[in-house]
């Protein structure tokens, strides 16, 4: 900066990479993981089960940050977070996703069998966040997905619309499932316009109960994990998913370099710039959505490099706005 160099596309590059590789990037993991996985709901919630204790909210934390870390340190494309085949346990968590041969509290990286813990998708800090309290949440769930993975907010509920799916399930006893409940509250009209696009999704997670164990019955019936994605694509549980989602990765990049870009500017991102936003993925496509090649896009962007510096009063509006990030 001193030299006036720090304006050069190439040195900007380096810098952004020198400061990625220094330890004070690990607020990456800290704060923007923490805020865009809802790792901080974590703190908060408690499921009516024995099964879920202070030891496994702890490591529900940490093997996601050690997941996202891992990408971030080695470089590695964005993509992988949606289709990791291995995690990170220690004993605990190891005997809650029944992984064997894992003992003692270190953290170790492991290899998953099958595909259905995949990325994301798979790990227990969202599946227990996206849960109801006592039951899981297939509306919750496919919410996170549209919003947070496919960059595609949920309008509210209309108003005067009930949206107590329990209520309804008290006054009907032969709805055993939480699939036969949602289906019979997606029969109201007014609806329907929101659940058909969230809860085809959230079933396909159903495989895993609200602590994200993996589970085949729910209520005394098989699980039905079928669902459809927002192509038409039909969805029989997680592994399709993921397949849908990967085959709209460019999707998913948008939208993390959307919450990427909202954690820089330390506001919301606005229509204006959704170009940037948009250059931003199709420049990054060319180095396989690396995330160093998304944070020199946003480094080089017009919207960060015209950011003001606001006065005091204003500044202090704004942090409150976006929560003191």
């Amino acid at each position: 900066a001193e030299q006036g160099r720090l304006h050069e596309p190439d040195e900007l590059a380096r810098q952004v990479r020198r400061m990625l590789a220094d330890e004070k990037a690990e607020a990456l993991v800290t704060n923007f993981a923490s805020q865009w996985l809802l790792l901080r709901q974590l703190d908060t919630v408690n499921p009516s089960t024995n099964e879920f204790d202070g030891n496994l909210r702890q490591a529900f934390r940490r093997e996601t940050e050690l997941l996202f870390g891992e990408m971030l340190h080695k470089d590695e494309s964005v993509v992988s977070l949606l289709n990791a085949d291995h995690t990170y346990v220690d004993e605990r968590l190891a005997r809650h996703y029944g992984i064997p041969h894992v003992r003692g509290s270190r953290f170790r990286r492991v290899a998953l069998a099958g595909d259905a813990r995949r990325g994301l998708l798979g790990l227990g800090s969202i599946l227990t966040v996206t849960s109801a309290p006592n039951r899981t949440s297939p509306v919750k769930r496919g919410q996170w997905v549209l919003e947070n993975v496919l960059g595609s907010p949920v309008p509210p509920p209309p108003e005067g619309v009930d949206t107590n799916i329990d209520k309804t399930a008290a006054a009907t006893a032969q709805l055993h499932t939480m699939r036969q409940r949602l289906e019979r509250h997606m029969a109201d009209p007014g609806c329907a316009a929101c659940h058909n696009l969230m809860d085809p999704i959230g079933f396909a997670l159903e495989n895993f109960d609200m602590i994200g164990r993996w589970r085949d019955a729910d209520g005394g019936e098989p699980v039905d994990a079928s669902g459809e994605f927002i192509d038409g694509t039909k969805l029989s549980g997680p592994a399709d998913l993921r397949a849908a989602l990967l085959a709209h990765s460019d999707m998913f990049v948008e939208a993390l370099t959307e919450k990427l870009m909202t954690y820089a500017l330390g506001r919301t991102v606005e229509y204006f710039d959704l170009p940037a936003v948009r250059e931003i993925v199709r420049s990054a496509a060319a180095d396989d959505y690396r995330f160093s090649s998304l944070a020199i896009g946003i480094a080089r962007s017009v919207p960060f490099r015209m950011k003001a510096k606001l006065a005091p009063a204003e500044s202090a509006v704004a942090l409150n706005e976006t929560g003191g990030r």
